[in-house]
């Protein structure tokens, strides 16, 4: 297969694992924003700020240009790796004729869209997707055996995203449900800080198990809702998400609610990550959209409730237990 150009537009953690990982088999750049951190990760070689653990090949290019990054876009694959809040202004940037991913999960906040709604509106002509599945960064970047689902009402974009991303240490999935996946990557966050908050509280392992389990239930009701195929939910952008973030130490969702259970303050927790949790910004938009359609989502409103300071983590856990009886669906 011929090397294929490449543009990761946003130097997090996420972007960089992936252009790492994709700069095996192809000519890849990694455009940062701010040009004192990509002249800083030209120089070391590493990402000191997202990924300080992983060395940057020699190989995978660096610019804060964005011509040079729009050039890219033009011949080949644009991949956006910039927190939800970012999306727009980068899809707006991409040339009229362009292919893209984006790696973002959760709602706008404002307009409470997702993805693929926001490209809809902005970009009618773009032949985009959204690329999710249970992915820690750190372990891409150091080219550990990982699973991902790429989503588009575009075979061809698919398609190219395979021959992009699937091989070596990547395993890469189609689908045509962008809708149920861009669900599972949103919610998952939100019950991720629910499951950490449970763990936090040492309430035990049958705890976490009923928590993963019904959050996997809210997902499906509102992904189904509003239009989502069930089954997706049962897939790597479902489930498999979910299990990741809800269980696995690297994930920043978990940590937030781990922190929140020993008593400390959301602004502290945040400002100590250093990273974005995306769940804090997603559960607000996400109670709305589960509103706004008749879907009831308790473990949600549970956790707005601790984020927002109304409850107590351990009000709310005996809140959700308080619960009447009822036959599970």
């Amino acid at each position: 297969m011929r090397p294929m150009p490449i543009v990761v537009l946003g130097a997090g953690a996420w972007g960089t694992a992936l252009a790492v990982a994709a700069s095996n088999r192809h000519k890849v750049v990694l455009w940062a924003r701010d040009a004192g951190q990509a002249a800083e990760m030209v120089a070391t070689r590493r990402n000191q700020r997202y990924l300080p653990e992983v060395h940057l090949p020699e190989r995978l290019r660096i610019t804060a240009d964005p011509a040079e990054a729009r050039d890219i876009a033009e011949r080949g694959l644009a991949v956006i790796g910039s927190p939800m809040s970012g999306l727009r202004e980068r899809l707006a940037a991409l040339p009229l004729h362009g292919h893209a991913l984006w790696l973002c999960k959760g709602f706008e906040a404002g307009s409470g869209k997702l993805g693929h709604e926001i490209a809809r509106e902005l970009r009618p002509d773009l032949r985009c997707g959204v690329l999710s599945g249970p992915s820690f960064a750190l372990e891409v970047a150091r080219g550990r055996p990982t699973a991902l689902v790429v989503a588009s009402a575009d075979a061809g974009l698919c398609t190219l995203a395979l021959q992009a991303f699937h091989g070596d240490s990547l395993r890469v999935y189609s689908a045509d449900d962008p809708l149920g996946v861009e669900v599972g990557g949103a919610v998952k966050n939100v019950m991720a800080i629910a499951t950490g908050i449970a763990d936090g509280l040492q309430l035990g392992l049958n705890a976490r198990a009923a928590l993963i389990t019904r959050g996997l239930a809210e997902m499906t009701r509102l992904g189904v809702a509003l239009g989502a195929q069930a089954s997706t939910f049962m897939g790597l952008s479902g489930l498999g998400d979910l299990v990741l973030t809800a269980t696995g130490d690297l994930s920043r969702n978990r940590q937030v609610g781990l922190a929140l259970a020993s008593g400390a303050r959301l602004p502290e927790i945040m400002a100590r990550l250093g990273h974005v949790a995306e769940g804090v910004h997603t559960a607000p938009t996400l109670q709305a959209r589960a509103r706004g359609c008749g879907v009831d989502m308790p473990i949600t409103d549970a956790v707005l409730a601790v984020l927002r300071g109304e409850l107590a983590p351990a009000q709310a856990l005996r809140q959700l237990m308080a619960r009447e009886a009822k036959t599970e669906a």
